[in-house]
C-alpha cells in the first residue's frame, strides 16, 4: 500500500485528535495496534473484554472502534449492540480470525461497518480506519499540519521540531528526512526509498548518504534520550516512539 507514505495525519475539524478504542484480549495485539494508531497521531485506549470497552467507551467517547469478534465475556456482535444503543455513530472495525462469510454478513448487519481478518497488516488495519474516519467526517491537511510519534512532534507549515517539549535545531535536509520517517511511523524504510523520497536519487552506491543523516538526527533526536531511530540490519531504519 502507497498511502502510509504520503497520508496527511487526520483529525476532528477543530483539530482535536482521533479517538481510537482497541478492544482484544491479547495484550500483544492490543499493544501492536496502539502503538501503530498513536504513531498516525491519535489518541487510543484499550481494552481486554467486553465490559471494559463498554465502560471505556462511554467515558472516552471514542470516533472509532477496532472490536475482536471473541472475547472473555461478551462477544463482539453483543458490545457492538450495546455501543451502538449510546453512540450510533461510531466507527466499528471488527478484527477477527473468523472470516466465513456468514460470519461478515452478521457483522455487518449488527452495524459493523468494516471486516478485517486475521492474519492482517497494520498498514491495512490503518488504511480502512482511515476511510471510515473520513467518511464520517474527520480532515486531513487543514489547520495546523502537526505529526506526532511519541514525544516527538512537527510542525510542517513553520518547521519546527520539538522533543518532550524542547525544540531541536534541524537543516533542511534533516527535516525532509526525519518528515518522512514520522510520516512512516513503525515502518522499516530502506535505504532505497529514503533517497528516493528525500534527495530523489536513483539508488546506486549512495547508502553512505543516508547512513550520514541518520548519524546526524540521532545525535539531535535522540542524545541523552530514549532511541526513536533504529536500524534493522540489512533493512533500513524506523522511527518508533522511545519506552
Amino acid at each position: 500500500m502507497d498511502e502510509p507514505l504520503t497520508a496527511p495525519p487526520l483529525h476532528h475539524a477543530d483539530g482535536a485528535p482521533v479517538r481510537i478504542l482497541v478492544v482484544d484480549d491479547e495484550p500483544d495485539v492490543t499493544d501492536v495496534l496502539a502503538g501503530a494508531l498513536t504513531g498516525e497521531g491519535w489518541e487510543v485506549r484499550a481494552a481486554a473484554d467486553g465490559s471494559t470497552a463498554l465502560r471505556t467507551a462511554a467515558e472516552f467517547r471514542p470516533d472509532a472502534v477496532v472490536l475482536d469478534w471473541m472475547l472473555p465475556d461478551l462477544d463482539g456482535l453483543q458490545v457492538l449492540r450495546a455501543l451502538r444503543r449510546e453512540a450510533p455513530s461510531v466507527c466499528v472495525l471488527f478484527l477477527t480470525a473468523r472470516d466465513a462469510v456468514e460470519d461478515r454478513i452478521a457483522g455487518i448487519t449488527a452495524g459493523g461497518d468494516d471486516y478485517v481478518t486475521k492474519p492482517y497488516s497494520l498498514e491495512e488495519v490503518i488504511a480502512r480506519l482511515r476511510g471510515l474516519l473520513r467518511r464520517a467526517g474527520m480532515t486531513a491537511g487543514t489547520g495546523t499540519a502537526w505529526l506526532a510519534v511519541g514525544d516527538l512532534a512537527m510542525d510542517e507549515e513553520a518547521r519546527e521540531v520539538r522533543r518532550g517539549g524542547a525544540v531541536v535545531d534541524l537543516s533542511r535536509t534533516e527535516f525532509e528526512l526525519l518528515r518522512f520517517l514520522m510520516r512512516n511511523p513503525r515502518r522499516v524504510l530502506s535505504k532505497e526509498q529514503i533517497l528516493d523520497r528525500v534527495w530523489a536519487y536513483d539508488f546506486g552506491g549512495r547508502a553512505h548518504v543516508v547512513e550520514l543523516y541518520i548519524s546526524y538526527l540521532r545525535r539531535k533526536i535522540d542524545a541523552g534520550r530514549s532511541p526513536m531511530i533504529h536500524t534493522v540490519r540489512g533493512v533500513g531504519y524506523v522511527l518508533k516512539p522511545g519506552q
